[in-house]
């Protein structure tokens, strides 16, 4: 057991299970988005890289170790990041820079070693070093190694770094600066023995990462338990979870259940967001990795934005009342500590809710069934919808205050605010046509006969934003300007309502529109995806078993899920006749969730307590107009 755990041994933690390995090939994209990206969970996928050149040209004769050599010959001169598995700095690995060519040495000089699994590098440093961070498809991007599996094509944060920086400040973007990253499309190279510590990853993203040779054991801890991993204070986090952590600093570490896998070469796994994870190579390993958001986490991103701008501000609130502009400096130490600040998220998300809405803006006057074009209309429709929940929950925060503003400098404010300019970017041109290029791909499922197909969005696709095409009226409000994420709302909506007032070769059923609202506002809305993702997911037991079941813990969060339907129907008139027979099967689904909790896991009385307690909290949140014998029926 421990030669297959690669001399790791047995994890010192509780392991509650495996992650779910899913042939890719026979997984369509709603397959994907419905039981993994909605729910956030993690899968592993198998058969996504059969015709990769990667898993030919980076490969050894024998198919399985790495063909160092071929690096040093194509990419030697590239100067990369490498990180010394043996010697900790802050939270990370220790860090420096050389060459491709001088990684592939030391690694060959590693592996002649047959008495020693380090290498070292000079009379008293012991290393073991890991390639990590590679920029290789900017960098070398005439060489297609590798081709995005369509289920994390829709990929928000390189697309738009594709085209623009992540900065625009002066005083924070520079040619060669760390946080001003130029994607998040990486290649790591290691020995076996190499790992990352444990993380969450950056901007709470999702990420995937694809096995090119080599074998990796991944430890994955779900968002419900990331707390146990901090300190009393929340200021730091287990650095590895095979060291002797110690209890007095970390109170809850062993009170953890861990998902595991091993993912073995020409494999590829799916890493949800907020689950902190640690990976190790068992193997002498190569992989390709992905970080990404778009639609569905971005509601992460701006969560762990608000977090740590809230820590950044806390830091250096004494010097306020001699700082000139205080919140400018939040704002730079935000963006210098996340990679990403308030102005630099704003100026994302407006470019696309614009970007969105000419797509949408094209497809009203496109030809085509009906079903095929509101299949089309869902992607946009749920983009704007989940920009505009992430900006309703913006429109409070200080920093888009009018005094605020003033320390967001012109060329940022610009960037946001000034749509008719943005329009006339060639950048943003970029950004529409890789958007348009994207949903054509995802899933094969716009396939048309090339001699019929209408394009969705083409080079005079521009010409409508020009005074007089009727886009301008369709996006623009009363104004032009977006001054802050309330603008930003009113944008969204003023588009939706065109949108649904017909002007087009067919109108959106308005319904389209309240169930995506409710979806994206309401955690697993679809009653079918609720009962479906609840039943399929994996029980963690004691013992370290899994089997499908009804998970308690689980049943816990579904009275305010389903308890949200009720206020769905109060906000939306077109269901309030369904009341009745919602709340029948609300009631339902809770009486049935009990029942099984209480068959399958003989619940303790404190257990259907709690959920007895879950539920009624559930109902007087969401649902005041009931009365109280209601709720306890």
């Amino acid at each position: 057991m421990e030669e297959e755990m690669g001399g790791l041994g047995r994890p010192p933690v509780m392991i509650g299970g495996e992650v779910e390995r899913v042939d890719g090939r026979a997984l369509r994209y709603e397959e994907f988005v419905e039981r993994y990206l909605m729910p956030n969970r993690p899968v592993l996928l198998t058969g996504l890289m059969d015709v990769w050149r990667a898993a030919t040209d980076w490969l050894a004769p024998d198919g399985r170790a790495p063909n160092l050599p071929f690096f040093a010959a194509h990419f030697g001169d590239s100067v990369v990041q490498v990180a010394d598995c043996f010697k900790r700095e802050f939270t990370d690995q220790k860090r420096r820079e050389m060459t491709v060519a001088e990684f592939v040495s030391y690694w060959l000089k590693l592996s002649s070693r047959k008495d020693s699994s380090v290498l070292r590098c000079n009379d008293d440093d012991e290393s073991l070093l890991y390639l990590k961070d590679w920029h290789f498809f900017k960098e070398y991007p005439d060489y297609v190694a590798y081709r995005t599996p369509p289920f994390f094509t829709d990929d928000w944060l390189n697309l738009y770094l594709d085209s623009h920086l992540i900065h625009r400040d002066s005083d924070i973007h520079r040619d060669k600066n760390e946080i001003n990253c130029a994607d998040y499309r990486f290649v790591y190279m290691g020995p076996k023995g190499t790992w990352t510590p444990l993380h969450a990853d950056v901007f709470r993203s999702y990420s995937w990462s694809a096995n090119v040779c080599g074998r990796k054991l991944w430890l994955f801890l779900p968002p419900c338990q990331c707390h146990l991993v901090f300190d009393r204070n929340f200021r730091s986090s287990v650095y590895n979870v095979y060291d002797d952590v110690s209890e007095a600093q970390f109170p809850g570490f062993k009170k953890t259940i861990w998902l595991k896998c091993t993912q073995e070469q020409n494999e590829v796994i799916f890493v949800p967001s907020g689950w902190y994870h640690q990976v190790h190579n068992l193997e002498d390993t190569i992989s390709i990795n992905h970080n990404w958001f778009n639609t569905y986490n971005l509601s992460w991103v701006w969560g762990l934005l608000l977090r740590d701008y809230n820590v950044a501000k806390e830091y250096i609130e004494d010097i306020r009342d001699i700082c000139d502009d205080f919140e400018g400096l939040c704002q730079r130490n935000l963006a210098a500590n996340t990679g990403m600040n308030f102005y630099d998220f704003m100026i994302f998300i407006t470019r696309f809710t614009l970007g969105n809405m000419i797509l949408l803006f094209h497809l009203r006057h496109e030809e085509g069934s009906i079903n095929n074009l509101l299949t089309k209309s869902r992607y946009f429709i749920t983009n704007l919808m989940s920009i505009r929940a992430v900006a309703s929950k913006m429109k409070t925060v200080g920093a888009f205050a009018e005094e605020n503003l003033k320390s967001c400098s012109v060329e940022n404010h610009t960037a946001f605010s000034d749509v008719q300019k943005i329009f006339e970017e060639p950048e943003f041109h970029d950004l529409c046509s890789a958007l348009k290029r994207t949903y054509e791909s995802i899933d094969n499922q716009w396939e048309q006969d090339p001699q019929t197909r209408t394009a969705l969005f083409c080079q005079d696709c521009f010409k409508c934003l020009k005074t007089g095409s009727g886009f301008l009226d369709f996006v623009i409000s009363p104004t032009s300007k977006v001054c802050g994420p309330e603008d930003l709302v009113s944008l969204i909506d003023h588009a939706m309502e065109k949108t649904k007032s017909g002007c087009c070769n067919f109108s959106f059923p308005s319904e389209l529109f309240e169930w995506t609202d409710a979806c994206i506002c309401t955690p697993m809305a679809k009653p079918r995806l609720l009962l479906t993702n609840f039943f399929r997911m994996p029980v963690m037991s004691a013992t370290g078993d899994t089997r499908p079941g009804f998970s308690l813990k689980a049943s816990l969060q579904l009275p305010m899920s389903v308890a949200a339907f009720w206020r769905v129907s109060t906000a939306y008139p077109k269901f309030s006749k369904h009341r009745p027979s919602l709340a029948f099967s609300i009631s339902s689904v809770i009486g049935a969730a009990t029942i099984l909790s209480t068959v399958a896991f003989a619940c303790s009385a404190v257990d259907k307590a709690s959920l007895t307690a879950a539920t009624v909290r559930a109902w007087k949140d969401v649902a005041p107009d009931l009365s109280a014998r209601d709720v306890q029926s």
